[in-house]
């Protein structure tokens, strides 16, 4: 139960300063748009925050977190998931937990045009999972501006995940979200349904793989939800990331499978180190009324 607590009690109950932002929006390769919320002032450093499952710039780990790295000079950039920025998105796509393209296209455009000399970045939860697979997939020919990562409650095998969010407390949590995306369906309910997706039922569904093969997987290209947590999960890209990368998922967070856990493949990687304290819930380490993470996150990427 100490982990569904530490868990639940930040994501209710912590109180954030809002971030005053500055938006800007940049235009997709397929016609579509991406939301940046940026807190920046010249600075030659940028932090890059990438946000969880139904989260948005406004997540409360994100508005945390980000004035620790802004009082230390750092310019920060929390960059919103198609539909999460608070406007529809325009294309039959939406997001999913392997759209790293969608980060490369935020990241590309930072090169582009902006004159940062390091680039960081920090990923939570599925925002974790995508930054990630985003590194591994580059590998060496990561623009070397980008210096390190750190990621926090990353589900790395989705499947595993999903299996351990079925039943129980697990269904809880995931009907949460199941609700706010089914939002999103009914917006667009007549282009689903000249695409042949029927929505019809999707109020019933309670767990993410009947939602993700139903949805997730012919939306964005997949065969099923199988194939989706095959290509989609960060684990297999994790033998080519080339730059200091930390990833710390708690044993009790209660989104994480077995599968989330790979501490015997990652032993001797000489650029991830994965780190799986006792406690933490779910993007939550909470501890002695302190956000342990935020430390965390600020000593890894300034040592």
């Amino acid at each position: 139960m100490i982990g569904h607590w530490q868990t639940l009690i930040p994501h209710f109950f912590r109180r954030v300063k809002a971030v005053a932002y500055v938006r800007e929006r940049i235009e997709t390769g397929d016609g579509d748009f991406l939301d940046l919320d940026w807190a920046a002032e010249n600075s030659d450093r940028l932090v890059i925050f990438s946000h969880g499952l139904e989260g948005s710039s406004r997540s409360k780990y994100i508005q945390g977190m980000l004035p620790l790295f802004r009082a230390e000079g750092y310019d920060a950039l929390a960059w919103n998931c198609r539909t999460c920025g608070g406007e529809m998105n325009r294309t039959m796509r939406f997001y999913h937990s392997g759209a790293s393209d969608d980060l490369g296209a935020v990241i590309e455009h930072v090169l582009r045009t902006k004159k940062y000399k390091e680039i960081f970045l920090i990923g939570f939860s599925m925002g974790g999972n995508i930054t990630l697979k985003y590194l591994g997939e580059k590998g060496g020919a990561l623009d070397p501006r980008i210096k390190k990562a750190v990621t926090f409650s990353v589900p790395l095998d989705l499947k595993s995940s999903t299996e351990r969010m079925t039943g129980g407390m697990g269904a809880i949590y995931t009907r949460k979200f199941v609700h706010t995306l089914n939002k999103k369906l009914e917006l667009k309910k007549p282009e689903l349904a000249k695409l042949g997706i029927d929505i019809a039922g999707a109020n019933r569904i309670w767990d993410f793989h009947t939602w993700d093969g139903r949805f997730t997987a012919p939306l964005h290209g997949f065969k099923s939800a199988d194939d989706y947590y095959a290509k989609a999960s960060a684990k297999p890209f994790l033998r080519d990331i080339r730059i200091p990368t930390l990833i710390v998922n708690a044993k009790n967070d209660p989104f994480l499978g077995p599968g989330c856990f790979p501490v015997a493949e990652l032993r001797e990687h000489p650029f991830v180190r994965l780190e799986v304290p006792e406690r933490g819930g779910h993007v939550g380490f909470l501890e002695k009324g302190r956000f342990v993470s935020e430390r965390l996150a600020l000593k890894f990427l300034v040592e």
